[in-house]
């Protein structure tokens, strides 16, 4: 895989990202659980910012979760453990070349692990591999050209241009949000369907002022001012410029809008499942819902609460 995290592996990046999960928790994560006895694969689990989550959220289902940085592994490893959660296992290994064998897990979860992968639509066929019949895939990433704020400021967009062009020279896509449906159709699923998420920020809500303006937005264009200055995207004045008025918008008559963290979701917001394409899938398939309502009914009759299993 080509290496592609413009943000680096220091310890400001590892706060930056946990900053980043505990701001955006609701947002994104108030509809992510999955089914006691589930299998869960997160790939790319980074420092684990997300992974602490995914197991408080979904305690009786397993998660494995991988990174192809040894460091990040034993990081998020540590985090997790730190949080008191055993329901997590973690692996090192390339999201292109899992030691999996396929249909072996229930679901997938990705989160802002596209953007940085010179071939995203191989990344999710390959997933897809992995995962059981009628499973299904959640994929969140951002749109880093979606971002508005008032006072508004040329020198701040620069500044946000260089990071969208220093991803895409690593052989990335900072602007990937917003490709996410094609993505994902071209890799093969079906019944996809894209859930946007929209961050406002304004002088009303102080914690997404300090946790997202501050801590994770212009936090994270702040961090590739030396590369963006070396790789003459950008003059330090103009780049300087541009951080000073990110952060003049977090001030009392300032207010940032970032648009197109487009998470694709279970249940009530988004489904996104490899649904059978072959005659003989849709037979078993209905074969199998069907038995499936005939044990939910027998259950009733016995006296059991009636309960309707999800599709796995």
């Amino acid at each position: 895989m080509k290496e592609a995290y413009v943000h680096g592996y220091d310890p400001r990046e590892n706060i930056r990202l946990q900053d980043q999960a505990e701001t955006l928790v609701e947002l994104l994560h108030s509809d992510t659980f999955y089914s006691e006895g589930s299998l869960v694969l997160e790939a790319g689990c980074g420092v684990g910012a997300q992974t602490v989550t995914l197991a408080k959220n979904s305690p009786g289902a397993s998660i494995v979760s991988v990174d192809i940085s040894d460091i990040s592994v034993k990081q998020a490893e540590e985090k997790v453990r730190d949080a008191g959660f055993t329901n997590v296992q973690f692996r090192q290994g390339d999201i292109f070349n899992l030691p999996f064998a396929p249909q072996t897990f229930d679901h997938v979860f990705v989160c802002f692990v596209l953007e940085h992968l010179n071939d995203p639509v191989l990344a999710l066929k390959t997933l897809k591999t992995y995962l059981k019949f009628n499973g299904t895939i959640t994929v969140i990433e951002g749109d880093h050209g979606s971002t508005y704020f008032y006072p508004d400021s040329e020198a701040a967009h620069s500044a946000i241009d260089c990071q969208v062009a220093l991803q895409a020279r690593a052989g990335g896509n900072a602007l990937i949000g917003r490709a996410l449906y094609p993505l994902l159709t071209s890799a093969g699923y079906n019944s996809v369907k894209v859930s946007p998420r929209m961050v406002y920020v304004d002088a009303s809500k102080p914690a997404l002022v300090d946790g997202f303006t501050r801590k994770t937005f212009t936090a994270m264009i702040e961090g590739v001012r030396h590369s963006a200055i070396t790789n003459n995207i950008i003059d330090p004045d103009t780049f300087d410029k541009g951080i000073e008025d990110l952060y003049r918008t977090t001030e009392a008559d300032g207010d940032l809008c970032k648009v197109g963290i487009s998470p694709f979701r279970r249940d009530k917001a988004c489904l996104v499942s490899c649904f059978p394409r072959s005659s003989w899938e849709r037979f078993g398939l209905t074969l199998l819902i069907f038995q499936k309502m005939i044990a939910a009914i027998k259950n009733w009759i016995s006296g059991f609460p009636f309960t309707s299993p999800a599709l796995q």
